[in-house]
């Protein structure tokens, strides 16, 4: 089954909500997100690679990555877990990097909902500062990032089972 990834962005709003369905038990749906191996293999666009400097998910823990493309331009992003309950939820911050000032920090609250049949249906919603904060993040290439993560996850989702 192939699933598609569902993105909401509304004008004036200062809120992005992404949701897939994912045909895996969320436990390792979870996992995927949680183990700094399993995340680097499925985090953002395909055309780049990912590398965890940290990943610290219990509450208060912090993280960081790179994403790299292939003439070494390197891509920074980081942020805070806020709570951290497995298997249900993950709140935490998101910041990239790249954006011309720092302080474009986003509030990103990850659900995995179980679904009948062993799937799970991830709901994340990433709360801005400003209307001007997520434009300028979505304008930065998030839709490519979150459709090639999405579906790399599936895929390795499918290699885990």
């Amino acid at each position: 089954m192939v699933n598609k990834t569902i993105i909401n962005v509304e004008p004036n709003k200062q809120e992005i909500l992404v949701i897939r369905e994912l045909d895996a038990p969320r436990e390792k749906v979870f996992k995927a997100f949680t183990d700094p191996t399993l995340y680097a293999q499925w985090l953002g666009p395909r055309r780049l690679t990912t590398i965890f400097e940290k990943l610290e998910p219990k509450n208060g823990g912090s993280w960081r990555f790179i994403n790299q493309d292939e003439k070494g331009n390197k891509y920074g992003f980081h942020g805070v877990y806020h709570e951290v309950h497995s298997p249900d939820r993950i709140i935490g911050t998101f910041e990239y990097e790249g954006l011309p000032e720092k302080g474009h920090v986003s509030l990103e609250i990850v659900n995995f909902e179980e679904l009948p049949g062993g799937r799970t249906k991830l709901i994340t919603k990433d709360v801005f500062l400003s209307v001007a904060d997520r434009d300028g993040m979505w304008q930065s290439g998030m839709e490519e990032g979150i459709n090639d993560s999405y579906d790399r996850l599936e895929e390795l989702l499918r290699k885990m089972q």
